[in-house]
């Protein structure tokens, strides 16, 4: 993908960074021809695993190049899950178009089958369709577009050996270049791959095409088992890796928020933590995130060789982040930062190449931007709403708060500079002040000075709670913030 391309790249990757803001004098125009969409998706990607945002250790030229090509979205985020899958919930989100709690309403109903989805609302628009990769939803993906490659299911297959590993001074029978095993390297060849081969394949037939395309392109990497090849592992000694600002060898409050050893994202490293397991830990995750970077490298090439780059509209984003060892946690069942944010950024016509906006954002924004992009109807009822005011300088603020919620055990609410995070079984409330401490290290909810801030923020909740279909009642665990 060389830099003079035209593309809009939703390049969801949220990392902070010197990058120039959007100027205002700088209109955004669409494409005159109806433009091909590409949507490229992956799997537990948390924002703090792309070397333009940051992180000088990892390499990711091919999500680097993107995010250099465009503007970055630094804040977004995905509103959480209805159970340990939350994989499921963000997916659902994102093809329907509906807030949490609504999506799993319509989920457990099985509405799917009467509500078009994002790629259904897309061929009625003229489009060509198309998917391979993990899907993770009850609706058959080949039923709801026109053509598929390999449909994934929610995760690769673990195996025991993958849990409570690696344990400093024995030896670790598990290794990422293991084909054995199965999981990524089940079929003979490593399932990012075969993702990669086929969309080259499609891609080289859309450029004989005249319709327009709509790629969903959906990565199982760098959901665990983290397997890569060796080459991939070699580039991260697991000395080398630094341990998170937040380690600790365990959550103060995981069993209460659904964390404990019996979360099966949790059971993956020892307890209590250690530096030497989450070094490793993150170094195969590293590895793996790399490897899919190489494979984005591949579908970027090969775009531009169909002739229509100039024309097409990249999205780029992953389904949720995920702690790898943040604060004593691994997977992505809690509300911090690195397990619900993910990255988000907008490569595109006359958009401002290492332009950023700040404004907190919903990945799921993407499929309401696409549609928009295509000259779609767009339901009355899709919650999520266009990024495009926000990129032709319409509007400064995508939504007052952001949301965030898990199963009855987790809420969150975004407000201005704070971040207020509830625990109902405990109970329990944590408040931060991102402008002041991005990387949640500081629990302010035990000063005096703060119980104003927290009713205010949750007085807030309680209305996006109505807006995202919430029934918990949180004022019986949290009384003195209701007053």
């Amino acid at each position: 993908m060389r830099m003079h391309y035209r593309l809009f790249c939703v390049c969801l990757l949220l990392w902070p960074g010197s990058i120039p803001a959007v100027e205002e004098d700088q209109p955004f125009r669409s494409a005159p021809e109806k433009p091909n969409i590409l949507f490229l998706f992956t799997d537990d990607q948390a924002p703090d695993t792309v070397h333009a945002w940051g992180n000088e250790l990892i390499q990711t030229p091919n999500m680097d190049r993107l995010i250099e090509a465009g503007c970055s979205f630094r804040n977004s985020y995905n509103m959480g899950g209805w159970n340990g899958a939350v994989c499921l919930a963000s997916r659902r989100m994102l093809n329907t178009g509906r807030f949490l709690w609504h999506a799993e309403a319509e989920n457990l109903q099985q509405r799917v089958k009467q509500r078009k989805m994002w790629s259904q609302l897309m061929a009625d628009a003229g489009y060509e369709t198309y998917f391979a990769g993990k899907w993770h939803l009850p609706t058959d993906a080949e039923k709801i577009f026109d053509h598929t490659g390999h449909v994934r299911p929610g995760m690769p297959k673990q195996t025991q050996e993958g849990y409570n590993r690696p344990i400093e001074g024995q030896e670790d029978v598990w290794q990422p270049w293991d084909t054995s095993r199965g999981g990524y390297w089940e079929g003979g060849k490593h399932w990012s791959e075969v993702l990669t081969d086929e969309a080259e394949a499609f891609l080289a037939g859309a450029s004989r095409s005249e319709k327009p395309f709509f790629m969903y392109l959906a990565f199982n990497a760098p959901h665990d088992p983290r397997q890569s090849p060796k080459s991939y592992v070699d580039r991260y000694p697991w000395r080398e890796i630094e341990l998170p600002a937040s380690f600790q060898p365990r959550y103060p409050f995981a069993e209460a928020i659904g964390a404990g050893p019996t979360l099966r994202d949790e059971a993956l490293a020892p307890f209590p933590r250690t530096p030497y397991a989450i070094k490793v830990n993150r170094a195969e995750y590293y590895a793996l995130v790399s490897h899919a970077d190489t494979q984005i490298g591949r579908i970027l090439d090969a775009l531009e060789k169909t002739g229509k780059a100039d024309n097409t509209y990249i999205f780029f984003t992953a389904d949720q982040g995920l702690a790898v060892g943040h604060d004593g946690l691994m997977g992505k069942q809690n509300m911090h930062w690195h397990s619900v944010r993910v990255p988000f950024a907008v490569v595109g016509p006359d958009i401002s190449a290492g332009s950023r906006i700040d404004t907190r954002i919903y990945l799921q924004d993407a499929m309401a931007t696409a549609l928009e992009l295509a000259g779609a109807t767009v339901p009355d009822d899709i919650q999520f709403r266009s990024l495009l005011p926000l990129l032709r300088n319409e509007r400064a603020e995508q939504y007052e708060a952001i949301y965030g919620g898990y199963i009855d055990l987790q809420r969150m609410v975004v407000d201005d500079d704070y971040k207020l995070i509830l625990y109902p079984k405990v109970p329990v409330a944590r408040l931060y002040n991102l402008a002041e401490d991005p990387r949640e290290l500081n629990d302010l909810a035990a000063k005096p000075s703060s119980k104003p801030i927290m009713r205010r923020l949750f007085a807030s909740l309680t209305t996006l709670q109505d807006q995202t279909g919430d029934t918990l009642d949180l004022t019986r665990s949290f009384p003195e913030l209701a007053e």
